[in-house]
């Protein structure tokens, strides 16, 4: 695979096989987002876990302190007599039938999908399109809820939803380059509690295998996963 030089020229300062202290790495990738726009921060953990068993998948929400710094776009599945909350609240799209028949025909030009129970027998119509892309409402994250107001100000300040890949890694934005360091290291913080308190029972062994920290454009940086943790105390 062919990196552009701005790329290469990144790489060449990081070296892939150490791991760095956790506040090294978070400057580290601030420094090596040199692109023309605020590239976004990601995390991935990988975690001992097989998802592949439903007692071992690693699903859930977190409110990130700072926001992720990215506009989120919601849909809101609802009747009438709650459209208006939803509205009110921030929502990008609301409606049921509508959006339902437009997804179906291929629209998936949003973030976040929010659903009230008693729409979810429609909403279900359209697990095939929205289940790979991981916009399928859920009870577990918050997103299939009667209090659809709350729901949109929690997506849109910054929550965020997450779930473990079929390789058991977890992949989170946790803002952007434009980001105080301290916003940044707060932020990852939060989401690191946040898994580490939904480890499951079933999970043996070492849960954080490796952590790595990377901007939009940016190559990969190990992260010392000791380090991270002490940390959290």
């Amino acid at each position: 695979m062919k990196h552009s030089r701005r790329y290469n020229e990144q790489k060449q300062k990081i070296d892939r096989f150490t791991e760095y202290e956790f506040d090294e790495a978070l400057q580290k990738v601030k420094d090596s987002a040199t692109a023309k726009f605020d590239e976004s921060i990601e995390i991935s953990v990988n975690l001992g876990v097989d998802p592949r068993h439903a007692d071992q998948m690693v699903r859930g929400a977190v409110a990130l302190p700072h926001g992720t710094g990215k506009v989120v776009r919601v849909l809101v599945f609802a009747k009438e007599a709650k459209q208006d909350e939803a509205k009110d609240a921030g929502a990008d799209h609301v409606g049921l039938e509508d959006y339902v028949e437009k997804i179906q025909k291929g629209w998936t030009d949003i973030d976040a999908i929010i659903a009230t129970p008693d729409v979810m027998a429609q909403v279900g119509k359209l697990g095939r399109v929205l289940g790979p892309r991981g916009l399928m409402p859920n009870p577990k994250s918050g997103t299939v809820t009667m209090d659809v107001g709350d729901a949109v100000k929690a997506i849109k300040g910054g929550r965020i939803d997450f779930r473990t890949d079929k390789f058991g890694i977890l992949h989170v934005i946790i803002g952007k380059k434009s980001f105080e360091l301290d916003k940044l290291k707060e932020n990852l913080q939060e989401f690191v509690r946040t898994i580490m308190r939904l480890r499951p029972a079933a999970a043996k062994g070492q849960y954080i295998k490796a952590v790595t920290l990377s901007s939009t454009l940016g190559p990969g940086i190990k992260v010392d996963k000791q380090s991270l943790l002490n940390s959290l105390k």
